[in-house]
């Protein structure tokens, strides 16, 4: 099976984004990072915007789209997207795979310096835990708790309850992508829960477990789901 991309591209200029200077380089060197060519790329987004600025439309746009399609975003240069920190720990809590074309192996000084920093903070994620773990440890043996298993105790009930909001937020964020979708359908005539599975699996939609095809049951979970929070698509008559 063919891998599914989004390609992002950015020009700094208005000037830039009508003469298509720079836009063109930016698609032949995503074309061949992808190697089979664009058949594999399935969306592409334009921005025309400052690299200082982190208010991106249509990177949201080629992020929710990504993830709608379980497709991973790429962009042509690491400075394409930006020169922020701050902003690609954002781009890291999307919930999408990227890839750079200019670092297709994490390779060259931009490459080692990229790797360096990711090596650095899982260090020093890794570090914290440890310390966090151990000081719970020595605390629990300090009150004169048995270790060496689970016990019911308020730790995993916390973990617990961490792992389903988790996993709530994601559904809620899988949800939200998906609502534009159904109100498009809705409005050119598909209305029933099976009708919106069949277009769903017809335009290649993975479902929230990565399969290839929709039931109906799956659309009315994400309606009632949108119906009870999301504010980007309430179906009607609800």
């Amino acid at each position: 099976m063919k891998r599914k991309f989004v390609a992002y591209y950015r020009v700094s200029t208005q000037k830039q984004g009508r003469s298509g200077l720079g836009l063109d380089a930016q698609r032949a060197t995503v074309a061949k990072s992808v190697g089979d060519g664009p058949a594999n790329i399935i969306a592409e987004f334009t921005e025309v915007e400052s690299g200082r600025r982190n208010n991106r439309p249509a990177l949201d746009e080629a992020l929710t789209a990504a993830r709608l399609h379980r497709a991973t975003l790429v962009v042509a240069k690491v400075d394409r997207l930006t020169r922020s920190v701050g902003f690609l720990e954002r781009l890291l809590e999307a919930g999408v795979d990227v890839c750079f074309a200019d670092l297709p192996a994490i390779e060259g000084p931009t490459g080692r310096f990229m790797l360096q920093q990711m090596a650095a903070v899982a260090e020093l994620e890794a570090g914290l835990i440890s310390a966090r773990t151990k000081a719970a440890l020595a605390a629990a043996k300090a009150r004169g708790q048995r270790l060496g298993g689970h016990r019911g105790g308020s730790l995993s009930d916390e973990a617990r309850r961490q792992g389903r909001d988790t996993q709530s937020s994601l559904a809620d964020r899988r949800a939200q992508d998906i609502g534009p979708v159904l109100k498009q359908l809705r409005a050119e005539g598909i209305a029933s829960p099976t009708a919106l599975a069949r277009a769903l699996t017809v335009r290649g939609i993975p479902t929230a477990r990565g399969g290839t095809k929709w039931s109906g049951p799956q659309v009315r979970l994400i309606e009632a789901r949108l119906a009870r929070g999301a504010t980007l698509y309430a179906p009607p008559g609800r």
